[in-house]
């Protein structure tokens, strides 16, 4: 079952930003090349890269306790993997906030499973300096 078109719209529109090692933040955006401060994160031009959160499972709203349990478990299981990430945010339309992880390197099979794992219903994900795409998980 594809998403309702006014939560693919409002995850088009959202920022996705990515705090930077030396401070600021570079902003991910749905069909715009990755910024030049993250494409330099990466070990390689071509390597690919995820955007994932754990917080609000199918879109369901859960207390602000839970949602820190869920992401610190996220953050466990990419460390776990020896996966490096860094913090981000992402900011809705009508300034929702979510807290984020810039994933470099994670393919784009392990970056969905982990998606899933989490119950996310999408991701936002590419490849080098490519486009980001919306990638939907249902």
């Amino acid at each position: 079952m594809p998403l309702p078109e006014s939560i693919r719209r409002a995850w088009t529109e959202t920022e996705y930003r990515v705090r930077l090692p030396y401070g600021g933040h570079a902003t991910i955006r749905c069909g715009a090349p990755l910024p030049v401060p993250l494409l330099a994160m990466l070990r390689r031009a071509d390597d690919p890269w995820g955007y994932i959160t754990a917080w609000n499972p199918a879109g369901v709203m859960l207390p602000l306790a839970t949602n820190r349990i869920r992401q610190r478990r996220l953050r466990d299981e990419l460390r776990g993997d020896r996966q490096p990430y860094f913090a981000g945010i992402g900011i809705g339309p009508s300034d929702w906030r979510e807290p984020s992880l810039f994933v470099p390197g994670m393919t784009h099979s392990q970056i969905d499973t982990m998606a899933r794992r989490f119950g996310q219903l999408g991701v936002v994900r590419g490849t080098g300096a490519g486009p980001a795409e919306l990638h939907e998980l249902v």
